[in-house]
């Protein structure tokens, strides 16, 4: 029987609920991973251990009880720190932010909490969520990036200190990371879940994401958080699916897959991978076809980080006047391009966007998921940045929803992973194409720690 923290947190929720694990033992084999790996790997900034234990005691108490149990019930998380945690110090990876301490917190995490899951500890970000390396080690090795934003994450989940950690994603910051690492990455469609009580970057971009270990958990994870909040203005109230039963033997999908920009910036052996993983899951009874990405391609990326630039320079406007010091270098210079950009510029790329929005949707119509590379290559060794997102950014810029799935390794030992989009608010759709991939894959990786 595998160890404690070794469990996907739906795996664990039934342990639980069945009385064959109690959240104690499960919250203290995560708290030792911690406090084994820890030191090398930098992912956590806060841990309580006697908090979390003392949730773990309440958590049994209630199983004992024969209360009525939610979906994650004792389950441990880990949170990025740009989640509102009341009582809790947010600071955002950035001196600015070195003294908030909010008193709620995010609606994200609120609605975990309801489900039952308990609160590990806040995860390592990059500052702001933006383009500043983090100290978080990547476990594969310690050489390469881990990727970022949501660093601390996607090296929590890998490294099996948690079975799930929330992220959050404007360009590539979750999926990305989760390539990187070998684990799973989910980005719902924009508007799925709320960003209340979450540290902006970009109005039009931001979208909650978690880091997991398997489809499952994926869907687990969203069957908690989505639907409207009036909190959010921007969150839909497009209907919830029934994501769980979605997963329930899948039947195998059309899949489109995209070569173009995609292929033409992927190193050889990542185009030769996805080649290979395509002709698997044809053998295995998937119907393939490629499909013509559309002009607006060219443009969307750029566009996409000087819509990011503008917006993150309107929210931090008042704080960079006052202490611009206090940023890391390549923030500091995002933030002076967006205060420095015009009107206009800002504008037709607004206008751009929103072509390639309808392109994509009206693409996404001709299969049940789209096929991509997650990354342009495995990661590099290089930790002054976190990665090229350029393979993320199309997705979180036209709103699609977005998988990332381990796929193997790399011939230099480091993880690789493809990513499968789907339709505006059909994550049922994507998940049930997502969980029949993860299967006929049969590819589940664990670093050499």
């Amino acid at each position: 029987m595998p160890e404690p923290n070794e469990l996907t947190a739906a795996e664990a929720a039934r342990a639980i609920a069945e009385r064959s694990l109690t959240a104690v033992e499960l919250a203290q084999a995560c708290l030792d991973r911690i406090e084994a790996l820890d030191d090398r790997l930098l992912a956590w900034v806060y841990v309580d251990r006697d908090t979390v234990l003392n949730s773990a005691r309440a958590a049994d108490a209630a199983v004992a009880e024969g209360q009525p149990l939610g979906p994650l019930h004792g389950v441990p998380i880990g949170v990025k720190d740009i989640y509102y945690t009341a009582g809790i110090p947010t600071r955002a990876g950035s001196e600015v932010y070195k003294d908030f301490v909010p008193d709620f917190d995010a609606a994200s995490l609120t609605l975990l909490k309801r489900a039952g899951a308990l609160m590990l500890g806040k995860s390592v970000t990059t500052e702001f969520a933006c383009l500043d390396p983090s100290p978080t080690f990547n476990p594969w090795n310690p050489a390469h990036t881990p990727g970022g934003s949501s660093s601390g994450s996607a090296v929590a989940v890998a490294s099996r200190m948690c079975p799930a950690a929330l992220g959050s994603q404007t360009v590539g910051s979750v999926l990305r990371p989760a390539a990187y690492n070998g684990v799973v990455g989910f980005k719902p469609t924009f508007g799925r879940v709320s960003r209340y009580g979450v540290v902006p970057v970009s109005w039009n971009l931001d979208t909650v994401g978690w880091l997991v270990r398997s489809v499952e958990d994926a869907a687990l994870l969203l069957q908690v958080t989505a639907g409207p909040d009036a909190d959010d203005p921007v969150s839909s109230r497009q209907p919830v699916g029934d994501y769980l039963s979605a997963i329930q033997e899948p039947a195998p999908p059309r899949i489109g897959l995209l070569r173009r920009y995609f292929y033409e910036k992927a190193d050889a052996e990542t185009r030769r991978h996805l080649d290979s993983v395509a002709e698997r899951l044809a053998q295995a009874g998937a119907e393939i076809e490629e499909l013509p990405m559309p002009d607006s391609i060219e443009d969307a990326f750029d566009d996409q980080r000087l819509i990011m630039a503008v917006e993150a320079a309107a929210f931090h406007e008042p704080m960079y006047r006052q202490q611009a010091e206090d940023y890391q270098p390549k923030l500091r210079a995002m933030l002076a391009d967006g205060l420095q950009t015009d009107g206009i510029v800002y504008a037709r790329a607004l206008e751009r966007r929103r072509q390639f929005i309808d392109d994509m949707e009206q693409l996404s119509q001709r299969c049940d998921v789209m096929l991509t590379p997650a990354t342009p290559a495995p990661s590099q060794a290089d930790r002054t940045n976190t990665g090229d997102p350029a393979f993320q950014g199309p997705w979180t810029s036209c709103g699609l929803p977005a998988i990332a799935l381990p796929s193997g390794l790399a011939e230099s030992g480091l993880p690789l992973a493809i990513q499968l989009v789907g339709s505006p608010f059909a994550e049922s759709r994507l998940l049930s194409a997502a969980a029949w991939c993860e299967a006929a894959l049969g590819v589940t990786l664990t670093p050499p720690l």
